[in-house]
């Protein structure tokens, strides 16, 4: 339609049989795609015929809707002036986090990052965020590889000055960390991703745009200041078309380096957050009294994720250089196997990364990884390669962790979560204060073990002999374990209690 629907009209589509909503002034039919929701069709149903922009934003990237209904279901612009405003109701959980918002410490009582873990979340954010996959084994190693190195500090070393800062990928770093790529900022803060970048702006730390942002591409680069280096993050869509135009856009808009997710060719079981859809019995892929095969446990992550392409693979390497000149990193490395096949296909890193522990749970972390890995790349050519650089993420919460993965080999490193409950709690400036921890950190740490700048952390100031003891006895990380919320076991109805 070329002229703009009135609200009316959009509104006589209210129920199953016909329903349209609204999305960004946008008016969209999506009676063929209720029963295909993952979050089932009761969410849906309730906006029929009415405003979903406010439910819709948060847990869906903004080209989400676009990129999944077929153009004859894009009904057209509303009249804005027609269009009833639907007042939101506030719900307990509501007020349960302005509470919390209200009794947050202030700023300057943040000492780390685990600080920013003590969550103002709401339960479906908070589940989705922290959430890995099956036993969240992965994801405690993660953790716990970092305490089972230790450093062997050098002394009587001049370091009045030191200096952290350095290249990552050709571009300049104030931090050797860059904030690694995490999906649906808005669920944490009204403004999402938008803070990583303003942070990251006024700080010089590099940003990696994620594919499954809450705001879009463009947002997220117009935010940017003149200069500021942005890496891109990119789950590699099923139509390469779109995965072409994609990568090509963010190349004329200045990205620097494009990150292909390589580990999830299917998604991790992250019960946290598949046991969310049970709060809600409306919630399901399908929702139909009596049906045996309801399915209500595939979570946010299953709502966002399902154009992911499960049959990418080594051939389509020389297809990704043929569309971009970006440096190429390959990010869920996690074999010296693997690293090598990246090396010769023309690659310019690699990602030694487990997603967060959110894939396939028991596999090592990336810092233990990094070591057999480091270890075959010598083999191949110079060391430290100047053409191709070594990442490592996963249970980065301190400066420390950094300097270890440097000393074994590591280019710099990412950090996630850390960055993404800071700004969940207290917006951009959350994320200024964290990286200000961790320059702090840096700063101490480096005069600590005797380095006065990057080059100086070499693999001589670490042991790792214990990295690979997975049984060994370390020191409890009181402040990790006193954030992280164990798995539970399925509930039984209270009401049918």
């Amino acid at each position: 339609m070329s002229s703009l629907i009135p609200g009316q009209t959009v509104a006589k589509h209210d129920n199953r049989n016909s329903c349209w909503i609204i999305v960004h002034g946008k008016v969209y039919d999506v009676t063929d795609f209720l029963d295909e929701h993952p979050g089932g069709s009761k969410i849906i149903l309730k906006y029929a015929g009415k405003d979903a922009t406010e439910a819709y934003e948060p847990i869906h990237p903004p080209d989400a809707i676009q990129n999944n209904l077929p153009i004859e279901k894009h009904i057209g612009a509303v009249d804005p002036n027609t269009v009833v405003k639907i007042i939101k109701e506030v719900t307990e959980e509501d007020k349960r986090r302005q509470v919390l918002m209200d009794a947050r410490p202030p700023l300057d009582e943040i000492l780390n990052l685990h600080d920013f873990e003590e969550t103002v979340l709401p339960a479906k954010a908070w589940a989705y965020y922290s959430s890995a996959s099956d036993d969240e084994i992965t994801i405690r190693e993660n953790r716990a590889a970092f305490q089972r190195v230790w450093f062997r500090p050098r002394i009587l070393r001049d370091v009045t000055s030191v200096d952290w800062s350095t290249t990552i990928l050709g571009c300049k770093s104030s931090l050797p960390v860059y904030i690694s790529a995490t999906a649906l900022g808005k669920l944490g803060h009204p403004d999402g991703e938008l803070n990583l970048t303003r942070a990251a702006a006024k700080h010089g730390v590099i940003q990696m745009i994620p594919t499954l942002a809450s705001c879009s591409f463009d947002e997220i680069v117009d935010a940017a200041q003149p200069g500021q280096y942005l890496f891109l993050q990119l789950y590699v869509n099923r139509d390469r078309e779109i995965t072409k135009k994609y990568v090509q856009h963010a190349e004329k808009r200045g990205v620097k380096a494009l990150f292909i997710t390589v580990d999830a060719p299917q998604l991790g079981r992250r019960e946290k957050d598949m046991r969310m859809k049970f709060v809600d019995d409306g919630a399901g892929a399908k929702v139909q009294e009596g049906q045996s095969d309801v399915k209500k446990d595939q979570g946010v992550a299953r709502a966002i994720s399902s154009f992911i392409d499960p049959s990418l693979s080594w051939k389509d390497i020389p297809w990704f250089r043929s569309i971009t000149n970006m440096h190429i990193i390959l990010k869920g490395v996690a074999t010296p196997e693997d690293a090598i096949l990246a090396y010769e296909s023309g690659c310019q890193g690699i990602v030694l990364s487990n997603h967060g522990g959110r894939q396939l749970d028991t596999s090592r972390s990336g810092l233990e990884n990094l070591i057999d890995i480091v270890a075959a790349l010598k083999a191949k050519g110079p060391w430290p390669n100047p053409n191709f650089a070594v990442f490592v993420d996963g249970g980065v919460r301190r400066a420390s962790d950094v300097l270890k993965a440097i000393a074994l080999g590591a280019s710099a490193v990412g950090v996630g979560r850390g960055f993404l409950y800071a700004f969940s709690s207290y917006g951009q400036e959350g994320v200024e204060r964290a990286i200000e921890i961790l320059r702090d950190e840096f700063e101490m740490n480096m005069r600590l073990i005797g380095a006065r700048n990057i080059s100086e952390i070499v693999p001589e100031m670490v042991d790792a002999s214990a990295l690979r003891s997975h049984a060994s006895l370390t020191p409890a990380d009181n402040l990790y374990n006193t954030t992280y919320q164990p798995l539970s076991l399925a509930a039984f109805r209270n009401a049918k209690l």
